[in-house]
């Protein structure tokens, strides 16, 4: 039993029309992929500016150093990326600890009183 349309012609399967080559494989007349963006990471700008907002709102003295370290991980994003991976992950471990410090020290007053009147 053949696979022909009614009007006699062969039967044609899903993709480009009759007669028509299929595409070449990849990399065969394309343009190559686009390079990876070299320029600072997102992380590094969230940690910036969470250390920033943290030093404005909450007093948080560790956020001077965390903000700086986020700074120069920007800074070197692009030429050293393995040192600002390690200054990104500091800034955020320096945001951890402050934010834990301030919570720890408002749980310390509440519980010493200094917040009855």
């Amino acid at each position: 039993m053949s696979q022909g349309d009614p009007s006699g012609y062969p039967y044609q399967p899903y993709g480009a029309p009759y007669g028509e080559q299929p595409p070449p494989p990849y990399g065969y007349g394309y343009p190559p992929p686009p390079p990876r963006s070299s320029g600072p990471s997102a992380n590094a700008i969230v940690s910036l500016v969470l250390n920033l907002f943290a030093l404005v709102s909450c007093c948080n003295v560790l956020g001077i150093p965390g903000a700086i370290l986020a700074g120069l991980a920007i800074g070197k994003s692009s030429t050293e990326p393995e040192t600002a991976r390690t200054m990104v992950i500091w800034s955020w471990v320096l945001f951890g600890l402050g934010f834990v410090l301030t919570i720890g020290t408002f749980i310390a007053l509440g519980v010493s009183g200094a917040f009855d009147e």
